[in-house]
């Protein structure tokens, strides 16, 4: 799973130390989940087209499955693809300073990553609670709970908020 741009496992001591190394194997951990998630979300899909289209029947659960696991997917690999250095990224300006000008705007930039991240973690947990509490299904023939369609989004939301939290206190910007 590791990227050409992977970077090595942080060698700082002390708490910061560890809790970046635990952040960083939180997310490869999340990463091969969500490997695993697509995977399962493509073999669905060619489970569906085969029950339609070779055997003519309906399917009922088969797309809503793929959207649950395929965003699941990208949700819970969010933060490796962080770690590594993966996100898109227009740098241009960033690129043109150097020195501090460089590392204020990097920093600047990933904390602005922060807060947004940890408010939409925030309210994913309060979405997810909502729907727990309130017995929220689907609503499609399927009709499972909601609840677990949603929990990857606040775990993979406040993974991400800690990964951003990891890459300032690495001090690589």
């Amino acid at each position: 799973m590791a990227m050409a741009n992977s970077r090595p496992l942080s060698h700082r001591s002390g708490v910061i130390g560890g809790f970046i190394r635990t952040m960083d194997v939180l997310s490869r951990i999340t990463a091969y989940l969500a490997s695993a998630l697509f995977i399962a979300g493509v073999l669905v899909i060619c489970q569906m087209v085969f029950i339609r289209y070779i055997l003519g029947m309906s399917t009922s659960w088969q797309t809503e499955f793929t959207v649950f696991s395929v965003t699941a997917a990208m949700l819970l690999g969010s933060p490796y693809v962080l770690m590594t250095g993966g996100h898109v990224a227009i740098t241009i300006l960033p690129d043109a300073l150097s020195g501090m000008a460089q590392k204020v705007m990097r920093l600047t930039a990933s904390l602005i990553g922060l807060a947004f991240c940890g408010a939409l973690a925030y309210g994913s947990w309060i979405y997810v609670w909502e729907a727990w509490e309130g017995g929220w299904t689907t609503g499609t023939v399927w009709n499972p709970p909601l609840w677990p369609a949603l929990v990857p989004m606040a775990v993979g939301t406040t993974l991400l908020s800690l990964q951003y939290v990891a890459e300032i206190l690495r001090g690589e910007h």
